[in-house]
């Protein structure tokens, strides 16, 4: 089944900047070959549920790994069964109804 989530890593304990952490955290997705798009506040990943679960489970583990104590992880997705939907075709749809497509 194909999904599209919504992840934000938050490691906890281990200063104000995050940045090095989530740059981890991002070459596992890349590593992982899945599609995303890096935001302020959050990656969009797009896969196979299986795949990209695995992924964000490797990601706490890699961030763990470089010694934060606690993580706390918001994550939102969504599946269809009528179709397939990219990231790319969700944000189209919106574009085109404002006009700018």
């Amino acid at each position: 089944m194909k999904v599209i989530l919504d992840l934000c890593v938050v490691p906890i304990g281990v200063g104000v900047s995050v940045s090095g952490y989530i740059a981890a955290c991002e070459r596992v997705l890349t590593e992982a070959g899945l599609t995303t798009r890096l935001h302020a506040y959050g990656t969009n990943i797009e896969g196979e549920w299986d795949e990209v679960l695995a992924a964000v489970k490797r990601c706490h583990e890699v961030v763990h790994e470089m010694d934060a104590p606690r993580i706390h992880t918001t994550i939102r997705l969504g599946t269809r069964t009528d179709r397939e939907q990219t990231m790319d075709e969700k944000v189209a749809s919106v574009e085109k109804k404002l006009g700018k497509a």
